[in-house]
């Protein structure tokens, strides 16, 4: 199917793909608000080439295959010049080979690493820039030498998976066992799962759990008593997944991030200011999982800017200099290398319902 004009020149219309159900869902508002923002901000001072940014929602939390197909028809029909949002590594595999050759794609998740698809390009953490850092500060500080991983069945946490058996390696230790489960699993079904965990004496779990099945894990290990003698680990862990599990299940909780709300930079403590008083105090939580979509709306804009159009092939072209795209956002200044965003990343603790963040990466 041919794609057909868009009905305005003078805007940019962008899909925003967030999950607005299933796991996902608990933060999807976040994604919401925060590219709202961005959207707002960049319109404010003149839009993207002088065209008005829109944002048009999709839903990223179907099946992936329907999300893909979803999103390609509204791309055909020039109902959007742009896709931009957080969604799982699954519904991106099945997204990125039908529509990034025919306009920009921002995937914002922290993922694992690898996509190489031309006119895809990446604001999220990879594996390699913050897992094998997180991993090796627990095994220094806290003496963690036995890891369990428990994640769910796709791609991204069995690719984790396995690039967490050689980090435990490097790091002095091993992984002794690990337990994928379907998006979606019940509190009752991680009983098994907790009981190898218990069995395999673990120092700490590496937990690759999207949203509310994170929350239910982290609910049941409390309730087994094992959060009194192992720690979780996990690269996916955002304030409203840690408003959602409780105090009293967070004990021994770390997670790395290249934002938390709770950043203690200019940068984050400016774009906290700016969300409140945009959205107020009563607003979904902001953690690295929502703000990602600003920082995908700021990628895109700075990409289009530079290019001086939003043809994918322009776009390819800039981002194949190192370094000559480029802006200030909450994770502060950052740079393009490759389809990559170059960021810091952190190590956090959870506190109660705060994270405290005790160490860059």
């Amino acid at each position: 199917m041919p794609r057909l004009r868009a009905a305005a020149d003078d805007t940019l219309t962008v899909a925003l793909v967030v999950p607005l159900h299933g796991p996902g869902g608990i933060f999807g508002p976040s994604c919401e608000l925060s590219a709202r923002l961005a959207a707002e901000e960049l319109n404010v001072s003149g839009g993207v080439l002088g065209r008005e940014v829109r944002l048009a929602a999709v839903d990223g939390g179907g099946p992936p295959q329907r999300v893909a197909a979803e999103v390609e028809a509204l791309v055909r029909l020039g109902a959007v010049d742009a896709v931009v949002g957080w969604h799982t590594s699954a519904v991106r595999k099945a997204l990125a080979p039908r529509v990034a050759h025919l306009v920009p794609y921002v995937y914002t998740a922290q993922y694992e690493g690898g996509e190489r698809t031309p006119g895809v390009f990446l604001t999220g953490e990879t594996d390699e820039a913050h897992l094998l850092p997180a991993m090796r500060a627990l095994a220094e500080t806290m003496g963690v030498r036995r890891w369990c991983t428990v994640g769910n069945d796709y791609v991204w946490p069995r690719e984790t998976a396995r690039a967490a058996r050689g980090h435990a390696r490097r790091c002095g230790g091993r992984v002794l066992g690990e337990a994928f489960v379907p998006l979606g699993t019940r509190t009752a079904d991680f009983a098994q799962v907790l009981r190898r965990i218990e069995r395999a004496r673990a120092d700490a779990v590496l937990m690759l759990l999207v949203g509310a099945d994170a929350v239910r894990f982290n609910r049941a290990f409390a309730d087994r008593g094992l959060h009194e003698r192992c720690l979780r680990l996990s690269t996916h862990m955002d304030e409203n997944m840690l408003l959602a599990t409780g105090a009293d299940a967070t004990a021994g909780l770390w997670a790395a991030a290249g934002y938390f709300e709770t950043l203690a930079t200019a940068e984050s403590l400016d774009f906290n200011r700016r969300y409140a008083l945009r959205f107020g105090v009563e607003a979904p939580v902001v953690g690295s999982l929502g703000e990602s979509c600003y920082e995908g709306l700021r990628l895109l804009g700075a990409l289009v800017e530079r290019a001086g159009s939003p043809a994918v092939a322009a776009l390819r072209r800039v981002s194949e200099t190192d370094g000559t795209v480029g802006y200030e956002g909450p994770r502060g200044a950052l740079r393009l290398r490759g389809n990559h965003l170059d960021q810091r990343v952190y190590l956090a603790r959870a506190d109660a319902f705060d994270f405290d963040v005790v160490a860059q990466l």
